[in-house]
């Protein structure tokens, strides 16, 4: 049992790592990805490739994830960005992207087609994920205070007008891309070295879609939000496994239950901060001391 309650937190904080990046991309610039899928699927193809055949060090293997996910992120940012496109279409131009790379895994020979790699190094452990996931939450919280994050989120509201103001579109867009897109190459890695086994039937639009959803359910313009929503999209399957084909349709309603008595996602703009807390903590004793004093 508690090797099972390790196993859900393992994977709710692998797709939380992937859900923050996403996070700062969609949430604080507006644009919205579709194809967020193929960046966990090279980061975890690259991952698993370099220690499957290679014996290259988890570590090593995991970095380099991370920088072939963002390199893409770089190519297939360069041609879109470049063009300002809306949007909408910006969302297509990623889902056609997602699905060809989901094409070109499975005709490649070095990562074995539809077979996939089965018997991958079972590197990836809970403290490890959790330290990794901490560190994640902290650079995209430094991110989206610093005035790269500022600038992204005055391009969310109005692009023209921050436009005008002097903000680069291009270079705010592009940075919160190349970071969205090293999250989810670092999750695929953390994915591929958990399960032992990797195949390009597990990274299609359903997994693009279910990121989107946790960013959109949890609130565009914050951190907290997509956390908390992204453990609950897999604790809640998760937790329902028993009921079989019902804990889909648990999953359906608890969407739509968010977004119609939540459109706002759950924290909507708000953040919990260790601040926050104290603040909270602190504010009792005062409140108790002047009703003694009253």
């Amino acid at each position: 049992m508690l090797e099972y309650v390790s196993g859900i937190i393992t994977f709710s904080l692998i797709y939380v790592i992937a859900t923050v990046g996403l996070a700062v991309f969609t949430g604080f610039t507006g644009l919205f990805s579709l194809g967020h899928a193929a960046f966990f699927a090279i980061g975890a193809y690259t991952a698993g490739i370099l220690t499957y055949f290679y014996d290259v060090n988890f570590w090593a293997a995991l970095t380099a994830g991370i920088a072939v996910s963002s390199l893409v992120g770089v190519i297939i940012g360069y041609p879109t960005l470049r063009a300002k496109l809306r949007s909408d279409y910006f969302a297509i131009a990623t889902l056609g992207f997602g699905e060809a790379v989901r094409v070109l895994l499975e005709n490649l020979d070095i990562t074995q087609g539809a077979r996939g790699l089965p018997g991958i190094a079972s590197e990836t452990t809970l403290p490890i994920v959790i330290v990794l996931t901490i560190l994640v939450l902290w650079v995209a919280r430094n991110f989206v205070h610093s005035r790269y994050g500022r600038a992204a989120i005055a391009v969310r509201e109005d692009f023209v007008a921050a436009e005008m103001m002097g903000i680069n579109l291009f270079q705010v867009r592009m940075r919160s891309l190349v970071f969205s897109a090293g999250c989810a190459g670092l999750a695929g890695g953390l994915f591929a070295h958990y399960v032992s086994f990797i195949q390009p039937g597990m990274f299609t639009a359903a997994l693009s879609t279910q990121l989107t959803a946790s960013v959109v359910a949890g609130g565009m313009g914050s951190i907290t939000g997509p956390t908390v929503a992204a453990v609950l999209f897999v604790a809640v399957p998760e937790a329902l496994r028993m009921a079989s084909m019902w804990r889909l349709v648990a999953y359906g309603f608890l969407l739509v239950a968010i977004m119609v008595f939540r459109p706002q996602g759950l924290f909507g703009f708000r953040e919990i901060s260790w601040q926050s807390c104290v603040r909270c903590f602190r504010r009792k004793p005062a409140a108790a001391g002047g009703g003694a004093g009253e």
